[in-house]
């Protein structure tokens, strides 16, 4: 499976810690290139180092920087995996919601989605094939109090995947919507909690979208939900 993946250029926006990072090294151990965009590129300069990965500084909510993120990576090749994983969150009562902070929260996820599929889409469909993945979470398929702008930002962007996987899929584009359905494992828990089982391992997670990727075209998956299995759903 590496070696049909070797030399395969993938594309990672929102990079960070965290799942990003482990979706850059499960990529980077397939062989394939890997491309890192954020608005900050001095944070991902371990991550560089390690996965041999190129950092690209983009805001993903500015048409101008996302097209001109993916004329970039086409000098190289059409990349075969874009996943987008970036986002902003406000919360707190209804009534104390800043609008300026509300905006934020959806532009940053659903209309940032939207132009990163559309530059993606652009690369992908002349040559009729590739994925493009979408980062969601508990809160794509249920709102919760207090987080109402996380819900509105989170069901945009699931439908928009699966408006595009309709219209794309047949292109030979797959398009998949990925639910972390609970909290992901960082470096600030101790080894305890981390081995609880409360938490998703980013590294799971990274495996989950890969094995995603792979999937022969006559069993495709629009959605997908991760969670540990003690949490409730």
């Amino acid at each position: 499976m590496a070696n049909a993946n070797r030399g395969e250029l993938a594309v990672i926006v929102g990079a960070g810690s965290g799942l990003s990072a482990s979706l850059a090294r499960a990529c980077a151990a397939e062989g394939m290139q890997v491309v890192l965009a954020a608005r900050r590129t001095e944070k991902l300069a371990d991550l560089v180092q390690e996965t041999k990965a190129s950092a690209i500084a983009c805001d993903a909510t500015k048409p101008a920087e996302v097209a001109a993120l993916f004329d970039t990576v086409a000098k190289r090749c059409v990349p075969g995996l874009v996943v987008f994983n970036a986002g902003y969150r406000t919360r707190g009562p209804f009534l104390e919601l800043d609008p300026v902070e509300v905006e934020k929260t959806l532009i940053s996820s659903a209309f940032g989605g939207f132009l990163v599929a559309q530059e993606a889409a652009k690369r992908m469909v002349p040559a009729g094939k590739g994925s493009i993945f979408f980062t969601g979470a508990s809160a794509s398929v249920k709102g919760y109090a207090q987080s109402a702008p996380f819900a509105m930002a989170k069901f945009a962007l699931r439908g928009l995947a699966q408006g595009l996987a309709r219209e794309l899929q047949p292109k030979g584009i797959h398009v998949a919507h990925f639910v972390i359905d609970g909290g992901i494992a960082s470096g600030a828990l101790s080894a305890e909690e981390k081995g609880s089982d409360k938490w998703l391992d980013p590294d799971a997670i990274a495996a989950t979208y890969l094995a995603v990727h792979h999937q022969q075209r006559s069993a495709w998956s629009l959605e997908m939900e991760v969670r540990p299995w003690v949490e409730k759903f």
